[in-house]
């Protein structure tokens, strides 16, 4: 008689479960094409409209080298926290993470394989960006530190927002998580560094901005690409602040239903 071996029920290891979740969430981006069109087609235009000369003055140097920094930033707005937040709130909403609910996965398992998808995702708009923007005219400053500060402030930035947006689709309807992410989106828009400098806002109001996590991946990222500083530590700072507080508040307070 041949000897079977026991069975061994029990859940798989939390990077298996975390990297199975994360495969699942991409098949199912690209067959919901037009969600990844639009995270794309939108920098894209405000890149090229943006970088033109004729509009508002940015300070020493060519405009793109402002608007490029500015809109790898907002790559990262809109997929980690706009497209993340409506999506997953939905799935809350039609049941699917209720389902989820009931698999060995936890909710930081859950936003770990969100956050995975996000940062393939950006990697792909990072490199379609730079592209257009060197094609545009860009002379980043390339170095070992600008490099690797750039690429800390993309991941310490995702991490953030990708903690906010779990944080408001586990917690709201889905129809105010909607709402709310589109609102935030045009707001940091405007005052979130993306677009205008904040040099342009009233003085009293600059820390406040600069304390937000588009300010401060905007700012980032202009200071090591476009001036050539060294790590933008104090930006780092903010983001991994942010960072800390959002992914800890939605692991805690992420509801299944």
């Amino acid at each position: 008689m041949t000897d079977w071996p026991a069975p061994a029920p029990g859940a798989a290891p939390l990077p298996k479960m975390i990297a199975a979740q994360a495969g699942l969430e991409l098949k199912i981006l690209f067959r919901n094409g037009e969600q990844l069109l639009l995270t794309l087609i939108i920098p894209m235009l405000l890149l090229v409209v943006f970088s033109s000369e004729s509009l508002i003055s940015v300070g020493r140097g060519a405009r793109i080298g402002f608007i490029a920094p500015g809109i790898l930033a907002l790559a990262v707005l809109s997929t980690s926290f706009t497209s993340l937040a409506i999506g997953t709130a939905f799935e809350r909403r039609y049941g699917v993470l209720k389902r989820l609910g009931a698999t060995p996965l936890s909710r930081a398992g859950l936003i770990a394989a969100k956050a995975a998808l996000v940062l393939a995702v950006e990697a792909g708009q990072v490199v379609l960006i730079v592209a257009v923007s060197l094609l545009l005219g860009w002379h980043p400053v390339v170095s070992v530190t600008s490099v690797f500060s750039a690429l800390a402030v993309l991941i310490a930035g995702s991490a953030a927002f990708c903690g906010l947006a779990m944080l408001l689709a586990g917690t709201i309807r889905a129809e105010a998580v909607l709402a709310a992410a589109n609102l935030a989106y045009l707001v940091l828009l405007g005052i979130g560094g993306v677009l205008f400098p904040l040099a342009k806002f009233p003085p009293a109001a600059r820390p406040v901005l600069l304390a937000l996590p588009s300010g401060a991946m905007s700012d980032g990222l202009r200071a090591v690409l476009r001036y050539g500083a060294g790590v933008p530590g104090k930006d780092l700072l903010v983001l991994a602040a942010w960072a800390v507080v959002a992914i800890g508040l939605a692991a805690r307070t992420f509801r299944w239903d």
